[in-house]
């Protein structure tokens, strides 16, 4: 669903109120005049209900407060401003929301936790959260939001139309064409603030890569497809791997696929590399005689969700410390019995749809709790099941490469073990490495230290 269909000048409001309670109160008499079948009592207690279970804080000085009930449209989304702030426990020290989204959705909205994403990521991007904050009125808030979240980033450039530019884009087209490529990737983060084409290659599968992309539901103008990976890398094509790894998952290209690449150095305005790759010879050794890659049980989704938690904790680490850790995804089953807690698990007793690893509000707690040693188990619809798992397969058959640990180690042993998919953190290198079946595949460089 693209977000921007959500959003109505007549629900965009300036805040009296310096309380959570009151700011909710005023975003739903907004919402109840135009939808008048809603019950503003009713929703106001389950929204503090939920405030006062989970912080929907996001950061920014922004909150997306949120309720599920019968209602006969899917989704209502009113936004308040205050520029005073207000108080909310979510937040730490003397830090204010100045934004309140607040959604109510449909009990039966089966898009739910993606809207809620969509609405998260948009968010993120700090100088549009300023904008929106300091936008002189509620008309203006409207404009910028719209401009925001219809398009694929928030402050879209046109590429330079510079000689050189012009002559690689021409030559991918030319050699994606003679080498029989079935899609062009285009590496956006070349360009500083995003990427906008001119249908460059018209008549082939265009799929962009972006580390900034806020979900439309809607490919972009000039592009078959888009694709969100990370990369802590200012190196050519640096996510090509990750992003090859989606492309696969969600049925974009198959393993026998030949991909032309179009990238260049992360924010250099300048295209200067073009690849072909052999999608097949890339992924051979990790196939090693099959052809799924992903587990039947493990949604495609899901996947780039924990990829994206993993990259942001190679990037960001912990509280400015490295942090090492383990996600097993798929085959819950199995991987259970192959388990025991280190600790109490902090996931037992919420509902599930809140320990979804593709609720937004996840972010944050996997990201806290990844500090304990152990294991997280995840379901393949995204349910987180434990953290601080012990994990007890053992694998005496594949050889890992020198210096890798214990984590790596369990991750290949469990993988060998059951139908899972295991993605570890190095805590000593920030590399992010995926195995299958026992078969590693390293997704990003390690990080080089100082003076490299």
């Amino acid at each position: 669903m693209r977000l921007d269909r959500l959003i109505s000048k007549g629900r965009i409001i300036d805040l009296r109120s310096s309380d959570m309670e009151g700011a909710l109160e005023e975003l739903l008499a907004v919402s109840v005049a135009r939808f008048p079948d809603l019950k503003p009592d009713a929703l106001l207690r389950g929204l503090m209900a939920r405030e006062s279970t989970m912080t929907t804080y996001l950061g920014y000085g922004v909150a997306l407060p949120h309720v599920r009930v019968k209602m006969s449209r899917r989704y209502v989304l009113a936004i308040g401003r205050s520029r005073g702030g207000i108080r909310h426990d979510g937040t730490k020290d003397d830090e204010r929301v100045h934004l309140i989204f607040m959604l109510l959705a449909d009990d039966k909205a089966r898009d739910y936790l993606q809207v809620l994403a969509a609405v998260a990521r948009l968010v993120k991007d700090l100088d549009l959260v300023r904008g929106l904050v300091d936008a002189p009125s509620p008309q203006d808030l409207y404009q910028k939001l719209i401009a925001g979240s219809a398009g694929l980033l928030s402050r879209p450039v046109q590429a330079r139309q510079t000689r050189m530019n012009r002559l690689m884009i021409r030559e991918a087209a030319r050699v994606a064409r003679g080498a029989a490529c079935e899609a062009i990737f285009v590496f956006g983060d070349t360009f500083i603030g995003g990427l906008e084409t001119e249908n460059w290659f018209s008549n082939l599968k265009t799929v962009l890569v972006t580390r900034n992309l806020v979900e439309t539901g809607e490919a972009p103008d000039g592009f078959s497809a888009s694709i969100q990976v990370r990369s802590f890398s200012n190196q050519r094509l640096a996510q090509l791997r990750s992003a090859i790894l989606v492309a696969l998952t969600r049925g974009l290209i198959s393993f026998n696929d030949r991909i032309c690449c179009l990238g260049g150095i992360a924010g250099s305005n300048q295209f200067d590399t073009v690849v072909v790759v052999d999608v097949e010879r890339e992924f051979q050794t990790l196939l090693t005689g099959h052809a799924d890659l992903l587990p039947d049980d493990v949604k495609p989704e899901v996947l780039e969700r924990v990829l994206a938690v993993a990259t942001e904790l190679a990037v960001e680490g912990r509280e400015g410390k490295p942090v090492g850790c383990l996600f097993v995804v798929g085959d819950t089953p199995h991987v259970e019995k192959l388990t025991k807690p280190l600790v109490l698990n902090p996931f037992y007793g919420y509902k599930e749809e809140d320990r979804n690893i593709l609720n937004p509000f996840m972010d944050e707690t996997v990201k806290e709790f990844s500090s304990i040693d152990g294991a997280f188990v995840i379901r393949g619809d995204g349910v987180v099941i434990s953290a601080g798992s012990l994990i007890q397969a053992t694998d005496s058959e594949h050889l890992l490469p020198g210096g890798l640990g214990s984590r790596h180690a369990a991750a290949a042993a469990v993988s060998v073990a059951t139908r899972c998919i295991s993605i570890v953190v190095s805590s000593s290198t920030g590399q992010v490495t995926l195995f299958r079946r026992g078969v590693m595949l390293p997704l990003t460089e390690k990080k080089m230290s100082p003076g490299h």
